[in-house]
């Protein structure tokens, strides 16, 4: 996705030049003056919008940007003028998120869209990822990027069922959201001003009490780490402020964007050896690079290493957002300009590392797996393939050896050896690639270490990366 695919917003940069207020803060070293300038910058955070196709993730995103003044009068009037030239009226909010013709005829999302926005304390980026399962895979490259889940629950009648059944992607998003390190969700339910809800509680609380036990069953501490609230994306209700007693009289909660300010932002370490997972990249005076900082922070100047070609590359400059800063820490979406590598010798799921302590690059390595739902007739057995899917790679894989299963009540090894296992199981095993890919041990980097197993369209196991062989090439 390039740069113009990105809503063009305009604020403020994130790790501007220092202010020189006296001569002395010029000839700062560069850790002072990142001490600094963290003091005076908003924390940053990556929200994914998921859940089933039409529970209205594009249209909740919309209204966000609307309602955070990143989009103005006029742009939404050409909008829903163009959604009611297609008679789809309803659908002029998304289209502030789906920008591209295809998007916008079906009224589906295809792509990843990108959107940034700040509140009181926080400046965000939004990921709409798609909720049609034939883009599972573009859905799983937006989660993987994410710090939070904002699952979209259609609340009208029938929507919500569809998305919650077997095959419905709600469940599937939640499962995948988990695994690839989406550790804070909110669950919205929206079109709560759909006529076939008005703003029920009954309805509300049925659709809580069905998800929560799923939610739980999932990984997810719903006391600790799950937050429900209702809105309607559609008309901004309980959005930017909590919603008028007059409509929802039995709503005491916060609305999305108190919700969202008073999520913890994960602890990450500015000084630790640098990580990028590259998503993509583009020619532009030099080759551009982008990513989410998972680990670390990068200046400009810096020598660094592309993995796993072990490209020797220096960073000529530092986009976030728009913006040319000297210096960035982890968390935040960058475009980094190289010099030393061409753009064709990049791909998708290449990591931009810092030479001392790069990424391990391995062609097989230990995992403990869960298996979550195989094809019928299918046996998890040496010998089975999938495709895998961890951070930004993407490929075929071929289980070589399963070591043990672990029993899941009591987290320890089981005596038996194991020759197969089924759906629920979780089990240790040997899993080969036929490339090098860069990953690291989930206990070591957790967004780096883990990942999902797919096959035709499924995700039928998710699990983490426990161990590396020792001569993993560095």
């Amino acid at each position: 996705m390039g740069i113009k695919d990105e809503v063009d917003t305009k604020y403020q940069p994130v790790w501007a030049e220092p202010k020189v207020k006296d001569k002395e803060v010029a000839f700062l070293e560069d850790a002072e003056a990142l001490d600094e300038m963290e003091t005076e910058k908003k924390c940053h955070l990556n929200v994914v919008f998921i859940g089933h196709v039409d529970a209205g993730k594009s249209t909740a995103g919309g209204q966000i940007l609307f309602l955070s003044g990143q989009v103005d009068d006029r742009t939404i009037q050409k909008y829903e003028k163009e959604a009611k030239d297609k008679s789809r009226e309803s659908w002029y909010m998304a289209y502030i998120m789906d920008t591209n013709e295809e998007e916008r005829v079906k009224g589906i999302t295809v792509e990843v869209g990108r959107a940034h926005f700040e509140t009181e304390t926080t400046r965000f980026t939004i990921l709409d990822a798609p909720g049609h399962k034939s883009y599972v895979p573009n859905m799983i490259s937006g989660a993987s990027q994410a710090d939070i889940g904002v699952l979209v629950i259609s609340g009208r009648k029938g929507e919500f069922e569809t998305g919650y059944e077997k095959g419905g992607q709600t469940r599937e998003h939640v499962q995948l959201a988990k695994t690839l390190g989406v550790m804070k969700l909110l669950v919205v339910v929206s079109k709560m001003d759909d006529h076939t809800v008005n703003w029920s509680k009954e309805r509300y609380d049925e659709i809580e009490s069905k998800m929560t036990p799923f939610l739980r069953s999932s990984g997810y501490n719903v006391k600790k780490d799950v937050q429900f609230l209702p809105i309607s994306g559609l008309v901004g209700t309980n959005m930017k402020t909590r919603v008028d007693k007059s409509i929802c009289p039995w709503w005491n909660g916060p609305c999305l964007f108190e919700a969202l300010d008073s999520i913890e932002v994960p602890l990450r370490d500015p000084k630790g050896p640098f990580r990028m997972p590259i998503i993509d990249k583009f020619k532009d005076m030099g080759t551009v690079v982008m990513g989410k900082v998972e680990s670390g922070s990068v200046h400009e100047g810096d020598s660094l290493l592309v993995m796993p070609n072990k490209a020797q590359v220096k960073v000529l400059a530092v986009y976030c957002d728009e913006n040319k800063v000297r210096c960035a820490g982890p968390g935040e979406n960058l475009r980094v300009r190289l010099s030393g590598i061409e753009e064709e010798d990049i791909l998708s799921g290449f990591v931009l590392t810092s030479v001392v302590k790069p990424i391990h690059a391995v062609t097989e390595f230990t995992a403990q797996l869960q298996i979550l739902e195989l094809l019928e007739n299918a046996i998890f057995t040496a010998g089975y393939k999938a495709v895998l899917h961890i951070h930004s790679v993407v490929e075929e894989c071929e289980i070589i050896e399963l070591l043990q299963q672990i029993d899941p009540k009591t987290k320890k090894p089981m005596k038996k050896k194991v020759l197969f296992v089924k759906n629920g199981a979780v089990v240790v095993c040997h899993v080969q690639v036929n490339n090098l890919i860069c990953i690291e041990k989930f206990s070591d980097f957790p967004q780096l270490g883990r990942f999902t197993l797919r096959t035709e369209g499924k995700t039928v196991a998710v699990g983490k990366v426990a161990d590396l062989p020792s001569s993993s090439s560095t």
